[in-house]
């Protein structure tokens, strides 16, 4: 699948990284020698995988080229790394999120129908390519809650060789965690908790908005 570059500029890139680094006090962890690290757990993609990665499929879901306005909801920014079980860095790897809008409606045919209104100024669904220390970052907005689940965000991570990972984050504290099927169907406590990510208040970054630090493991 073709790589569209990303809209997120190379210096507002570094910007982020060092300002959510700052904000959240979760400096990037590497194994000691002969540690292993469990691997992130699969999980499903669900039913409203991007049907289709054509137009506007950058890093930042909040704003849609030709859109007037932005994506209705609290901005978030997502960053983290993608390592293999030792703690080394896995680059060039193809990250990709997708989740509802803030109206918990998803940008696909089954899910956008009817009297439901899509927010047309949020993308729905991003693409990035993990740096040369495995690094990724997405500008989205905080996820929310519809019918059946907690709020949470699909991830699927692709290295240059292997099968893909499909899993997903959700956000420490939200009622709903206690009662998510999904997320309660990881057994091992330590990969549960491994999805679980707290935001905090990253005005740094942007005004009103949020962050967040999302490691992925690779098996």
């Amino acid at each position: 699948m073709p790589m569209t570059t990303p809209r997120i500029g190379r210096r507002h890139a570094l910007a982020v990284l060092t300002s959510a680094a700052a904000s959240l006090s979760l400096p990037v962890r590497f194994l000691q020698a002969g540690t292993v690290q469990a691997p992130t757990p699969r999980q499903t993609e669900g039913p409203f995988y991007p049907a289709d990665w054509l137009g506007d499929i950058d890093n930042d879901l909040v704003k849609v080229q030709g859109a007037a306005a932005s994506a209705i909801g609290q901005v978030l920014h997502v960053r983290g790394h993608v390592f293999d079980l030792q703690g080394a860095p896995v680059r060039d790897a193809v990250v990709e999120i997708w989740q509802c809008d803030a109206r918990g409606i998803y940008r696909h045919p089954r899910d956008a129908r009817g009297s439901r209104q899509i927010d047309t100024g949020f993308q729905g669904r991003g693409r990035s390519r993990t740096d040369e220390a495995g690094r990724y970052e997405f500008r989205t907005i905080k996820p929310v809650a519809y019918p059946g689940r907690t709020p949470h965000i699909h991830f699927q991570v692709t290295r240059p060789s292997g099968a893909p990972l499909t899993t997903q984050m959700y956000v420490f504290g939200e009622p709903l965690n206690e009662r998510d099927g999904v997320l309660n169907g990881i057994r091992d406590a330590r990969q549960r908790d491994s999805v679980i990510v707290r935001l905090a208040a990253a005005d740094g970054i942007e005004p009103d908005a949020l962050a967040g630090n999302f490691d992925i493991w690779l098996g």
